[in-house]
């Protein structure tokens, strides 16, 4: 990916980013820079957290406006406590590959989640985050035995993943 832009972010837009971790995923943020970059052949806009490509800003679906959210490595960085979806160790290698997740691989999934919430997804063993997805059903209805739960927008490998501030 060939960075366009980048440019530090003022203290209102940090505020922004700062708040809405805290109140989706419960995630403190507290660093001394923060620059947003865009890319000459992607959508993705990322935000460098001293200097770690720690969040990125992914469309909304209800409201229009981009949301701010933790990136795989972001996630992984600063773990969050709420809007974690847990997969089992058979869905690791897809969930990994950018598939959605299937009720099937779930074995977890916190109870205030509701549906379109930006979600991380975690494998059961370690914790370690897998992807980013926003949930199709609440929290709640996420176990069972069929359907697709939630939309996978970022993963592991991805280009997004590979890129590195």
């Amino acid at each position: 990916m060939n960075v366009k832009s980048c440019h530090h972010l003022r203290a209102d837009a940090i505020a922004a980013i700062e708040d809405a971790l805290a109140d989706g995923l419960g995630v403190e943020l507290d660093a001394d820079t923060y620059e947003k970059v865009s890319f000459e052949d992607s959508d993705w806009e990322v935000v460098l957290v001293d200097g770690e490509p720690a969040v990125f800003y992914v469309p909304g679906e209800s409201n229009g406006n981009d949301d701010p959210f933790l990136t795989v490595r972001g996630a992984n960085a600063h773990p969050p406590a709420e809007n974690i979806v847990t997969v089992d160790a058979g869905a690791i290698s897809f969930v990994s590959d950018g598939a959605d997740v299937m009720r099937p691989g779930i074995v977890e999934a916190d109870e205030s989640i509701t549906a379109d919430d930006l979600v991380v997804i975690a494998e059961e063993n370690h914790g370690k985050v897998l992807a980013v997805g926003r949930a199709r059903v609440d929290g709640a209805d996420m176990l069972g035995d069929e359907g697709k739960v939630v939309d996978t927008v970022h993963h592991v490998g991805d280009d997004l993943y590979e890129f590195s501030g």
